[in-house]
């Protein structure tokens, strides 16, 4: 029996999942996100071998087999024309600012981008979620957690670990839209208005959101809103009650 892979420490998941030639992509590569932090730590970081694999928590061989195969695949891109997605592999999120999360109590954890009780506008620079834990189609508790400054790419794991399934927001970028659906959360952007009010909107079916939203700071429109009718999600998924 093969033996389980261990999974690698990254500091956080990344703000852009995809790059491609402007005049058309000759085929597809994938890197991994445990390849990408070495490509992170060693280039753009400037650690050793050593270094690196103790941040991630692995073997400095393993460093070095992830490292030589993100470089290849990066080649490819360049030389070949290609796209580079990066998805997959075995990681989990690794940082030291993570705060202790209270505990998931329902079957349902919903976040909300937080300030003073309205749905904060812009995913990346939020300070504060509201968690909200549901059973049986409604809320049996809700509490504000800091983003102890996590900004970005990294609010998307910061979620993860903390247990949330769905997400509620203003503006997002297209990076952490792609990071959300990385982490397996279905999230609802263009909201705006009460907190509590757009939870409840959710839960009863009729939440407004824009399915296209993208962030302002990234230089995009809001568009049109969209009524979610109860079964609907931005990555197709049904909102469990």
């Amino acid at each position: 029996m093969a033996r389980p892979i261990r999974c690698r420490k990254i500091r956080a998941l990344p703000e852009f999942y995809r790059f491609s030639p402007d005049d058309g992509a000759n085929g597809e590569v994938q890197l991994t996100l445990d390849e990408l932090e070495t490509v992170r730590l060693l280039d753009s970081s400037a650690l050793t071998q050593e270094e690196a694999a103790a941040q991630m928590g692995v073997a400095r061989t393993t460093v070095t087999a992830l490292y030589e195969t993100a470089r290849r695949k990066i080649a490819d891109c360049l030389l070949n024309g290609r796209r580079l997605v990066i998805s997959g592999g075995a990681w989990k999120i690794e940082s030291k600012e993570m705060p202790d999360f209270p505990a998931k109590e329902g079957n349902m954890r919903i976040a909300v981008t937080f300030e003073n009780g309205e749905v904060f506008q812009h995913f990346g620079h939020t300070g504060f979620f509201k968690f909200y834990d549901v059973a049986d189609g409604a809320v049996i508790k809700s509490e504000v957690v800091g983003t102890n400054g996590q900004g970005h790419g990294a609010l998307s794991g910061f979620l993860k670990n903390a247990g949330v399934d769905t997400l509620i927001c203003g503006g997002i970028g297209g990076g952490a839209q792609a990071a959300l659906k990385e982490a397996g959360i279905t999230f609802f952007g263009g909201v705006s208005g009460n907190a509590d009010d757009a939870v409840q909107a959710l839960l009863a079916g009729n939440l407004v959101y824009n399915p296209n939203v993208k962030c302002s700071h990234h230089g995009d429109g809001h568009g049109e809103a969209h009524s979610c009718s109860g079964n609907c999600a931005h990555h197709g998924e049904g909102v469990s009650q």
